[in-house]
């Protein structure tokens, strides 16, 4: 299944005029939204810059991959045990 890996700017202006920690990135698949502070792609992926043809949210530029993706739901400076994978 393809993922699709985007910045939430609108989360980015929020969080800065309200000293808010909403989570910031986005991983788009056919079936869901995954939000976190932190994503890691296991295996290969592509940065795709498209202005003419954005995706549904708008987004311009964004990561594409087929490979499993984990997200952090939380800010932590130690990579620890407590996330999302999907397949």
């Amino acid at each position: 299944m393809i993922k699709r890996i985007h910045i939430n700017m609108h989360n980015i202006r929020y969080n800065k005029k309200h000293n808010a920690n909403k989570p910031v990135i986005t991983v788009k698949t056919s079936k869901e939204n995954v939000y976190g502070h932190r994503v890691k792609i296991l295996g290969g992926s592509d940065v795709i810059y498209s202005p003419d043809k954005p995706l549904s949210c708008g987004a311009k530029v964004w990561i594409e991959t087929y490979n499993p993706v984990i997200v952090d739901k939380e800010i932590k400076i130690q990579w620890k045990a407590e996330h999302t994978k999907i397949c």
